[in-house]
C-alpha cells in the first residue's frame, strides 16, 4: 500500500477522531480531522483527500448529508461511513449515496486499517486504470495517423482527432455505420474484405478524395479487434495521409530540372536522383561520359546540394597543364622550390579545404601524379613543391573524365589502387543521343538564354530544324547544341530558327537525313498539318498535344500562333 495518503476524519466526537487519528497517522497516512459538517465541506473546499471517513451523526447534520454534496461535486470519491447506530435503512442509503464501506461502532484498529487499506488499494487500482486510459486516448488523439474503430456490427466506436481532420468526421459520427459515413469506395472495400474474412489489411495504397473534394493518397491498415478470449470484438482501422510525399516522389519522377541539369529522360531523372543520395555524404564520386555532356555541372550540383554547398569548390582540368605546372596548381610550392617560384602559392587543394575540388579529365594525369594523389585520397594530406611540412585537409574529390578508365587499368597505364579510390560511386552521362527525348526541353532553354543574351525574341526552332535535331547524332552533346543554336541566333532575322540559319555542317546533311527544306515563310504545310493533327488526336488538350509534338507547351503556342492555327 501507499503511503501518505491524505485522509479526511469527519466526527462530532473528539475522542473518537483522535482515536482514529492516531492509528491511521501511525500506518503512515497524513491526517485531516473536521468536527462538524460545515467544518468538513470548509476543509473539502480547500484541500482535496484521498479517502474521508466520516461518522453518520454528526450533531444536527448527518454524513449521510456530507456524502450526497461530495457526490454532487466528486462522484467518485471515495467514502467510508461509521455509525454506532446501525440499521438496514441507513446502509442501504450510504450505499445507493456511493459510499464505499459502512462500519459500525466499534471500530478496532485492525478493522480500520484493514478497511481504510481497502479502499485505498481499491482507488489506486481505479486511478491508475484512469491514468492509462488517459494516457491512451493522449496517444489515440496525438498520433498522425487517423484512427477509426468499429464495433462488431460495423458502427463507428470512436474517431481519434487525426481521423476527424483526414476523413472529415466529427462525433456526431459515433454510433452511424461506416458504410454511410466513409465516401470512399476503395476503402470500404477494405474495411468490408476484412469483416468478411476477419484477417488484416496492411498498407494498402488508395487514391481518393477528402472531404473538400481534393484529390489524396492515402496508406490504410484494416485489422480485426479480439478480446481476451480471441472473439472478434470489431475493426481498427489506420489511415497515414501520404499525399504531400507521393507529390513530392511524382515531381521527382516528372521534374526536367535539378541544379543547372535538364532533361526528362529516364536516364537524367535516375541522375538526379543519384545526385540527391550522393550530395549528403562524403563519397569520391567518378562522373564519366563524352565531352560535352554536362559532367562539370553534375560536380556543380554533388557540391551545392550537399553539406559542402557553403564551402569553396575549386575546378582543375588535368589535361591542360604539364606534370610539373599541374603538380604546382594542385599542391602549391614553397619560394625558392624551383626556378621561376619568386614566392610561396597555396596549391588547389588547400584552396578548396572545407569544401568540394573537381579533377576533370583525371585520366590524363601521370603516373607520378597519380602515386600523388592516392596519397592525398588515403592520408587526407599534403606537401607543398619544397616542402616537407604536412598539411590536413577536409574535402570532398570528385573526378571526371570522357576516358575508359577500366580500360587504362588494364593495360597498366592507370592505377587499378587509385581507380578504386576514385569509382566509390560512378555517375555515367548519357550521349544526347540516348536521350533524344530531351533535345526540344533543351533547345527551349538555350532559346530562352539566347533571347537575353541576344536581345531577341526568337520563339522556336522550325519543325525540320526540330527533326534534324532528333536525328543528329551530336558528337559533341549538349555542348554542340548549344553552339548550333548560338550560331542560329546570330544569322536569323525571323521568329523561328530554320534549317538555313544552322552551321554547314549540319544543313548539309538535311538531304541525307530526310528532311524536308522549309519555304520562304520558315514552315511548311506538313509542319502545320502535323500540329493540327497532334491536338485533334489529343481533343485539343494543349498539354497532351505537346507532349505528342515533344515540346513545351509554351513553345505549342507558339508554333499555333505563328501556323495561324486557331
Amino acid at each position: 500500500m501507499n503511503n501518505h495518503n491524505s485522509i479526511l476524519l469527519v466526527d462530532d466526537q473528539p475522542d473518537i477522531l483522535a482515536l482514529f487519528e492516531a492509528v491511521l497517522e501511525e500506518a503512515g497516512h497524513q491526517i485531516t480531522m473536521a468536527g462538524s459538517l460545515d467544518e468538513a465541506l470548509e476543509r473539502l473546499s480547500m484541500d482535496q483527500f484521498d479517502l474521508i471517513v466520516s461518522d453518520v451523526w454528526l450533531g444536527d447534520s448527518t454524513g449521510l448529508e456530507l456524502l450526497h454534496q461530495i457526490r454532487q461535486k466528486d462522484p467518485l470519491a471515495y467514502v467510508i461511513l461509521v455509525t454506532g447506530q446501525p440499521s438496514l435503512e441507513t446502509a442501504q442509503q450510504a450505499l445507493q449515496e456511493g459510499a464505499f464501506d459502512y462500519l459500525s461502532k466499534p471500530v478496532s484498529p485492525q478493522k480500520l486499517l484493514k478497511r481504510v487499506a481497502q479502499a485505498l488499494g481499491h482507488k489506486k487500482i481505479r486511478d491508475q486504470k484512469q491514468e492509462a486510459q488517459q494516457h491512451l486516448e493522449a496517444v489515440f488523439d496525438s498520433v498522425q495517423e487517423a484512427i477509426i474503430t468499429l464495433d462488431p456490427d460495423g458502427s463507428i466506436r470512436d474517431v481519434n482527432r487525426a481521423g476527424q481532420q483526414l476523413c472529415g468526421l466529427s462525433d456526431a459520427v459515433i454510433g452511424r455505420s461506416y458504410l454511410s459515413v466513409i465516401h470512399c469506395e476503395s476503402l470500404k472495400e477494405q474495411v468490408s474484405r476484412v469483416f468478411e474474412g476477419k484477417m488484416p489489411i496492411e498498407r494498402v495504397e488508395i487514391s481518393c478524395k477528402n472531404s473538400r473534394h481534393e484529390s489524396q493518397v492515402i496508406h490504410v491498415s484494416v485489422s480485426p479487434l479480439l478480446n481476451t478470449r480471441h472473439q472478434f470484438n470489431g475493426i481498427v482501422v489506420v489511415i497515414l495521409d501520404v499525399t504531400r510525399l507521393a507529390h513530392l516522389e511524382q515531381n521527382r519522377r516528372e521534374r526536367s530540372r535539378f541544379h543547372r541539369l535538364l532533361g526528362r529522360s529516364p536516364a537524367m531523372r535516375h541522375i538526379f536522383s543519384l545526385i540527391e543520395d550522393l550530395a549528403i555524404v562524403d563519397t569520391s564520386v567518378l562522373i564519366t561520359g563524352d565531352s560535352g555532356t554536362g559532367k562539370e555541372l553534375v560536380a556543380e550540383a554533388l557540391h551545392f546540394q550537399g553539406s559542402r554547398g557553403e564551402g569553396p569548390l575549386v575546378k582543375v582540368n588535368c589535361a591542360g597543364l604539364t606534370e610539373t605546372l599541374l603538380e604546382s596548381e594542385l599542391f602549391g610550392h614553397i619560394k625558392g622550390s624551383f626556378t621561376g617560384a619568386h614566392k610561396d602559392k597555396i596549391g588547389r587543394f588547400q584552396l578548396a579545404n572545407g569544401g568540394t575540388i573537381l579533377l576533370d579529365e583525371i585520366g590524363d594525369i601521370s603516373a607520378n601524379m597519380q602515386t600523388r594523389l592516392l596519397r592525398v585520397l588515403q592520408e587526407r594530406v599534403i606537401e607543398r613543391v619544397g616542402d616537407t611540412r604536412s598539411i590536413k585537409l577536409d574535402i570532398r574529390v570528385i573526378a571526371a573524365t570522357n576516358r575508359d578508365l577500366q580500360a587504362k587499368v588494364n593495360e597498366g597505364l592507370f592505377r587499378k589502387d587509385l581507380f578504386y579510390r576514385l569509382n566509390v560511386v560512378e555517375i555515367r552521362l548519357p550521349a544526347l543521343k540516348e536521350r533524344t527525348e530531351d533535345i526540344p526541353l533543351l533547345t527551349d532553354h538555350f532559346i530562352g538564354k539566347f533571347n537575353q543574351q541576344f536581345k531577341k525574341n526568337i520563339e522556336s526552332v522550325t519543325e525540320p530544324v526540330m527533326a534534324l535535331f532528333k536525328k543528329y547524332h551530336w558528337p559533341g552533346n549538349v555542348r554542340e547544341l548549344e553552339h548550333v543554336l548560338e550560331h542560329g541566333f546570330v544569322v536569323c532575322r525571323e521568329s523561328a530558327i530554320g534549317l538555313a540559319h544552322l552551321p554547314r555542317n549540319l544543313s548539309s546533311i538535311k538531304r541525307e537525313l530526310g528532311i524536308v527544306e522549309e519555304n520562304g515563310s520558315g514552315s511548311t504545310v506538313s509542319e502545320r498539318d502535323r500540329v493540327i493533327a497532334s491536338l485533334q488526336a489529343a481533343q485539343w488538350n494543349k498539354g497532351q498535344a505537346a507532349k505528342a509534338l515533344g515540346v513545351s507547351r509554351s513553345t505549342l503556342y507558339r508554333w499555333m500562333e505563328r501556323l495561324n492555327i486557331d
